[in-house]
């Protein structure tokens, strides 16, 4: 809420708000060529942000096509598209969401180039990654399943082989020269190969905005569904030994991991930060997250702090809470309107009051339990051979993504062989391992008969003295798989944390105790797993106490016999 005409002295300050604030879409697009786009008021929102906040999609508009930068987050760490969400207005988030999704396009073979040449000068290899998934919620506990992801890695092709949670069972095949590069999607249970050939000297590729145009059910998905921002917090992060043995007789901890010697490390000081916001969501729908919410608190045996508004940005956690899940709640009221003279000036208190809706913040920290297991003598090195394909795969996977913001931190000396750590909002937990270093597969796992519907041949690698080489075959198009027309970039844009929610909402329904729930559901699968072991748990309890009054009656017919 706002109001006022605003002062010629903000006006000199800060031109494009000003004029954004009052919606002069006119003047700021006369403004725009002589003013710097991306400049932010003292409340840490850009031009862009702030008409979002406001709800003026004129001066949105104008904005957008001028190519303010969409993905930026303001001073509290929510992007332009989180914003627009929170306005409940459809057409906001269909403009925003538009452009978001073009940008994203435009950019998503953006340093492919560089991470492909880091990739050539490496030394070549093949590794086995198993990935272990665990998790705390009862019956998804009982559908994690494991997968090896196989990693062919030969000068500038790459081929990685993977069917983690039997979302799909796919390769992904990379090949570039000095000027062109080709980025291969093979589809083994269609056999289907899909290729995205691009100029490797150009890192933005043709793409339309009209081609980004998002469907009204993704429009109505996104206001139906709280607005969530999930980050690993490691300003204070920290590694440290692992002991054994009896209390006097302490040393630090070593174990074998795949035939290698690795030091065993904790990670400290790291918390897995999980902010939701409900605002913009029907009465009924904020009962239903609530509900959910009250299942996980009852699932982790947690308490609910309350915080006011004013301290959702200091987001500390209690000493006494270290090792479970902390969660904070912060509503805004935005009691009166707000002046620009109260806006633009940051020594001015807004007592808990802000510009658009009032804000309905649940914040949970969970501190991070993650496990290394180091090796120094191990023959792959992290940040030359394998960071750029973690890098390259993060693009097209989830799973790549959240590995890629574990390993990219600084790690004791060393390979880590293993790896702990929470997957996706701390109800999935990862066990990544490293093995079967240089030792492809000789023998031919599948012939190219296409009635077969198996995969390619490969012929796997061979070593000449320390030479290690990968047999060509390995990155060849399979000759009896349909290639589809040329990938447009924006095939790639997808949100990725859909595809481990559906893969948890799969595994649910082929376990036969969950055979009665509907497939139609609009619930976020995370929150039904939740629902669903929560309803599990009552059950227990009431066949628990039925049973105790049975036995109860025996007994005192026992008595009564004697």
């Amino acid at each position: 809420m706002s109001s006022g005409i605003v002062s010629e002295a903000i006006r000199v300050k800060f031109p494009l708000h000003s004029f954004v604030w009052e919606n002069d879409y006119i003047k700021l697009e006369k403004h725009l060529p002589q003013s710097d786009i991306e400049a932010v008021d003292p409340r840490g929102r850009t031009a862009l942000h702030l008409a979002v906040s406001l709800g003026h999609v004129e001066s949105v508009r104008v904005l957008l096509r001028h190519g303010a930068e969409v993905t930026k987050e303001n001073a509290k760490s929510w992007t332009v598209l989180h914003e627009a969400v929170s306005t409940g207005d459809p057409e906001m988030v269909q403009l925003v969401l538009q452009r978001r999704d073009y940008f994203k396009a435009c950019t998503v073979l953006g340093g492919v180039p560089e991470l492909l040449s880091k990739i050539r000068e490496s030394p070549d290899f093949y590794v086995e990654m198993k990935w272990e998934f665990t998790s705390w919620i009862p019956l998804i506990s009982l559908c994690c399943p494991s997968d090896v992801c196989r990693i062919w890695k030969s000068g500038s092709s790459l081929r990685v082989d993977t069917t983690l949670l039997g979302i799909e069972n796919k390769s992904w095949v990379f090949r570039s020269d000095d000027k062109r590069a080709e980025m291969m999607e093979v589809n083994h249970d269609e056999r289907v190969v899909e290729i995205q050939r691009f100029n490797i000297l150009s890192e933005v590729q043709e793409v339309t905005l009209d081609s980004m145009q998002p469907a009204e059910q993704q429009v109505a998905e996104r206001l139906a569904t709280p607005i969530s921002h999930t980050y690993l917090d490691t300003k204070n992060i920290a590694f440290e030994r692992n002991k054994s043995g009896m209390w006097g007789w302490r040393t630090d901890r070593t174990e074998v991991v795949n035939g290698f010697e690795a030091k065993v490390f904790s990670v400290n000081n790291a918390n897995v930060v999980i902010r939701t916001r409900t605002e913009h969501l029907t009465d009924t729908e904020k009962a239903r997250i609530k509900r959910l919410s009250k299942s996980l608190e009852s699932l982790l045996g947690t308490e609910v702090q309350h915080v006011p508004a004013s301290t959702q940005g200091a987001l500390n956690v209690p000493a006494s809470t270290q090792g479970a899940l902390t969660m904070e709640y912060a509503t805004a009221t935005n009691l009166s309107a707000i002046t620009p003279e109260e806006y633009f000036d940051l020594e001015f208190d807004l007592k808990n009051r802000d510009i658009g809706r009032p804000i309905e913040l649940n914040t949970r920290i969970q501190k991070l339990k993650g496990t290394l297991w180091m090796s120094e003598d191990h023959p792959l090195s992290l940040v030359e051979q394998v960071t750029p394909i973690i890098d390259l795969m993060a693009r097209t996977s989830a799973h790549f993504a959240r590995l890629r913001e574990f390993v990219t931190l600084k790690f004791p000396p060393g390979f880590p062989v293993k790896i702990e750590i929470p997957l996706f909002h701390h109800v999935l937990n990862a066990k990544i391992t490293f093995g079967n270093v240089n030792k492809c597969r000789t023998e031919k796992h599948g012939d190219t008969n296409a009635a077969t519907g198996t995969k390619p041949m490969l012929e796997g690698a061979t070593v000449t003295g320390e030479a290690f080489q990968v047999c060509p075959s390995v990155f060849a198009v399979p000759v009896h798989y349909r290639q589809q027309e040329e990938k447009s970039p924006n095939t790639y844009n997808r949100d990725d944390e859909h595809l481990l929610q559906y893969a948890i909402h799969q595994s649910l329904l082929e376990s036969s105790l969950v055979s009665s729930v509907p497939t139609t559901s609009t619930e976020p699968d995370v929150h039904l797993a939740m629902e669903l072991s929560a309803r599990a748990q009552e059950e227990e309890e009431k066949r628990r106490k039925q049973e105790e009054e049975e036995l109860e009656k025996i007994l005192q017919l026992s008595l009564t016999e004697k």
